[in-house]
């Protein structure tokens, strides 16, 4: 089995290396490419997830339908298309990217920083997810709503990257159909 890369960036988000997904994660994260996934059903409810209990970070927390780490030269709908595959076992379509400049940093209970350019997007589903449990431990559909009111009552369930991309108005309006989202 080939190891995972991970494509390190400059603080301009430019490519100035890689290094294995394993070892990235640590307590000194340096900054690196990632892409973040929304699910929507042809019913407009959205996929959430909640991360197996066997990650790194943030295990048992929900979190938006997906996240990955494009491959070196890989781009970004490709980068979904795989781990919407590897994570969910199922096809994703539509893809639309909604945040292309989301940037976070985020430091997990165990110390462990997630350091990531991220932009987000929001995409259709093509089939039911049979999630990998070592990525996923359970799944919902449920209306943008209910993440909302979430994100609001009870934040501690949801990832902090989840937190700060459902406080940005473009995904909001993306989640309940109220705009549509920048090609």
């Amino acid at each position: 089995m080939a190891i995972e890369e991970v494509v390190l960036l400059d603080d301009a988000h430019r490519p100035v290396g890689t290094a294995p997904k394993a070892e990235v994660h640590t307590a000194d994260t340096p900054l690196h490419l990632a892409v973040s996934c929304y699910v929507l059903g042809d019913d407009g409810r959205l996929l959430l997830t909640r991360r197996a209990l066997a990650k790194k970070t943030w295990p048992g927390v929900w979190t938006n339908s997906f996240c990955g780490h494009p491959a070196p030269g890989e781009g970004f709908v490709d980068a979904i298309a795989r781990r919407a595959g590897q994570e969910l076992g199922f096809e994703v379509s539509g893809v639309t990217e909604v945040l292309p400049d989301f940037r976070y940093r985020a430091v997990d209970a165990s110390g462990v920083v997630e350091n990531e350019f991220c932009p987000v997007y929001v995409a259709r589903a093509a089939g039911q997810p049979r999630p990998l449990p070592s990525e996923v431990a359970e799944f919902a559909w449920i209306a943008p709503e209910e993440l909302f009111a979430t994100a609001r009552t009870a934040p501690f369930l949801l990832s902090p990257w989840l937190l700060e991309q459902v406080a940005e108005d473009r995904l909001r309006r993306a989640l309940t159909g109220q705009a549509p989202a920048r090609p």
